[in-house]
């Protein structure tokens, strides 16, 4: 069976990505390897097994152009109206809480919000498969 492990990003600007990600979701760096044209920095923290790996590109200057391919990571937490209060004290802009229903039966609540990137992010508030 297999197991996901990480997803990998490209960002241009190593200590602001890390710095976002630290500040916004609690991740750390857990390795770090530094090649002669690249480095890769993976994140993580002790709330899952899964890593965020992002990737920076020494000869980039210019921003990625994302596409219409990408969607968004997912991260849940306990609390997403103190997140979503807190998102917006620190600066990181993010989008309005959404309750999306069924049949007014509640399937979740999210915000999105974007790293300094541009990757869409959904904050999902613990619920259900969303645990």
């Amino acid at each position: 069976m297999a197991k996901i492990i990480h997803s990998m990003i490209r960002v241009l600007e190593e200590e602001r990505s890390v710095e976002f990600y630290k500040s916004a979701f609690g991740l750390s760096v857990a390795e770090r390897l530094d090649f002669d044209s690249f480095t890769l920095i993976y994140l993580s923290n002790a709330e899952a097994d899964f890593e965020l790996e992002l990737t920076v590109n020494k000869d980039r200057s210019a921003p990625y152009d994302l596409g219409d391919g990408y969607g968004h990571l997912a991260v849940c937490v306990d609390d997403l109206d103190a997140e979503h209060t807190r998102f917006e004290a620190a600066g990181f802009a993010p989008r309005k809480i959404v309750d999306f229903k069924r049949e007014d039966k509640l399937l979740a609540r999210f915000f999105f919000v974007k790293d300094p990137d541009g990757y869409e992010i959904e904050v999902l508030q613990k619920h259900g498969r969303y645990q």
